[in-house]
């Protein structure tokens, strides 16, 4: 399995739902989302869930969607985050540095908003779990 592959996204789906506080909260908020995942030098995202009403409805391969969000990073820096899960500093200085990438979405808005920023930082430890 590898990582944002159809059978690795179906993974962080079922670990996304089995998270209450990162589920929960989106679902209070009417969160609705396609996040793409890949890799600065691919043309597209490799990985996509959708969201709907906090929980993720469908994950796998990317089919060309269109997307909310569109988050890229280098794989060692993906590995990083998934095996010591990210904080909120962590988060911010990956953005600022360049090593986390978004290609659609605006991280500024989501980062400052903290009903979406708590869940965001949780969707990484259910990463680290699949």
């Amino acid at each position: 399995m590898a990582l944002f592959d159809d059978t690795w996204m179906k993974g962080f789906q079922e670990q996304w739902n089995a998270e209450p506080t990162l589920f929960g909260a989106l679902e209070k908020i009417n969160f609705n989302s396609v996040i793409g995942y890949g890799f600065p030098a691919d043309d597209t995202c490799i990985g996509f869930i959708n969201v709907v009403d906090g929980k993720v409805t469908e994950a796998g391969a990317y089919d060309g969607r269109a997307l909310s969000w569109d988050m890229r990073a280098e794989e060692k820096n993906w590995d990083k985050w998934l095996k010591k899960e990210i904080g909120m500093t962590g988060l911010g200085l990956a953005f600022t540095t360049g090593k986390l990438k978004f290609k659609t979405g605006d991280f500024k808005a989501m980062i400052s908003d903290p009903r979406m920023a708590g869940p965001f930082i949780k969707s990484f430890g259910a990463m680290g779990r699949v």
